[in-house]
């Protein structure tokens, strides 16, 4: 018996994105580049972003008279976060070691063919009008374990 995955819209929104990559994605050379791409951009993003709080920080530190009104994140928060994304910046670090493994990687044509295949399978066109009429014929059936008879 199989388990039903989980219907909260968290997970709705996370399975929804899974099966977008897929299908915008689907060889195993677009999968090492968006992952790649996916790893480079955080770190950027968040070296920016620590960069910007040790600055402001420093300032504060140099300017002692600050108003409380002027300061929208408290130096307990800079600290804080600042000391959270030094070490998400070294997980990332860790990530990417393991990620250029992957990239010495090489498959054949034929099996980037079989990548396309696969994904077609997991994760199907939502827009594609077999699977469009499949999910009417399912949402109107009415002993549908998921829908209440209010007959």
């Amino acid at each position: 018996m199989t388990e039903e995955p989980c219907q909260c819209s968290d997970c709705q929104k996370f399975y929804k994105e899974h099966d977008r990559l897929i299908r915008e994605f689907p060889t195993f050379k677009q999968q090492q580049e968006l992952n790649w791409a996916s790893i480079q951009s955080f770190r950027t993003l968040c070296t920016k972003v620590a960069d910007e709080l040790q600055r402001e920080l420093s300032e504060r530190e140099s300017n002692e008279d600050t108003s409380t009104k002027e300061k929208h994140i408290s130096d307990k928060e800079i600290t804080e976060a600042l000391e959270e994304l030094e070490s998400v910046n070294a997980y990332l670090y860790s990530i990417e070691a393991l990620m250029e493994r992957i990239f010495d990687t090489k498959i054949s044509n034929n099996v980037e063919s079989k990548f396309k295949e696969i994904a077609n399978e997991l994760a199907p066109d939502p827009l594609n009008i077999d699977r469009l009429i499949l999910n009417r014929l399912f949402h109107q059936t009415p002993d549908s374990p998921d829908k209440k008879n209010f007959s």
